[in-house]
C-alpha cells in the first residue's frame, strides 16, 4: 500500500487508477476522500484546526478527521488509521453520505473530491499529531452553525458543504 498515492474515481466512485497526491491536486483530478464527525454524548461535535503547515487550509477549523484511503486500502480502513495518526484514538463509525466537490486554494491547488463521510460517538482522550492538527475543541452543532455563518472564512471549504448533511443527521440522532 502507498501512502503518497490516491485512488482517481469517476464521478460514480469507480476506481481508475492511482495517482500521486500532489499530482492529483496540481491538475485537480477526481479522487477518492473521506470527512470523519465525532460526536461527544452530550451531541457536540469535534472540530480540529489544521495544522499551519498542511498543504492548504492551515490553521482553519474543520471535522475531526478527513484524508484519503490510499490506491489499494479500503475507505472504512483509511479511516480507522487516520483517527489514530491524527488524533490517537479510533472508534466504530458509520457512513452517513457523500458528496462531490470542487475547490481550488490560493496556493494553486485544487481538491477534487469524492468524498465519504463517517460519523461516530468518542469519550476520551485526544492525542493530538501537532504535524496534522494544531488545536481540537468540543462545539454545539448549533455554536458551529452561527459560526459558520459570521465567519464562514475559518472553516474549511469541505466542512462548509458537508456541514448541512451532517447537521440535518445529527438533528435526527441527538436532538429528537
Amino acid at each position: 500500500m502507498d501512502l503518497t498515492q490516491v485512488i482517481l474515481v469517476d464521478e460514480a466512485d469507480n476506481a481508475l487508477g492511482a495517482c500521486e497526491k500532489m499530482e492529483a491536486h496540481e491538475k485537480g483530478l477526481l479522487h477518492r476522500a473521506f470527512s470523519v464527525f465525532i460526536f461527544n454524548r452530550k451531541g457536540e461535535m469535534l472540530l480540529q484546526q489544521r495544522a499551519q503547515e498542511k498543504y492548504h487550509s492551515g490553521g482553519l477549523w474543520t471535522n475531526a478527521c478527513c484524508s484519503h484511503p490510499a490506491f489499494g486500502e479500503a475507505t472504512i480502513d483509511a479511516v480507522h488509521r487516520r483517527l489514530r495518526e491524527e488524533l490517537g484514538f479510533d472508534t466504530f463509525t458509520d457512513k452517513i453520505f457523500d458528496f462531490v466537490y470542487k475547490a481550488g486554494f490560493d496556493n494553486g491547488l485544487t481538491e477534487y473530491e469524492f468524498d465519504h463521510v463517517f460519523a461516530g460517538e468518542y469519550e476520551g482522550d485526544i492525542h493530538m499529531n501537532p504535524e496534522e492538527v494544531m488545536a481540537v475543541r468540543y462545539l454545539s452543532v448549533p455554536a458551529i452553525a452561527e459560526s459558520m455563518d459570521t465567519e464562514p472564512g475559518l472553516y474549511t471549504a469541505w466542512f462548509r458543504i458537508a456541514f448541512p448533511k451532517i447537521r440535518d443527521w445529527w438533528q435526527a440522532q441527538y436532538a429528537a
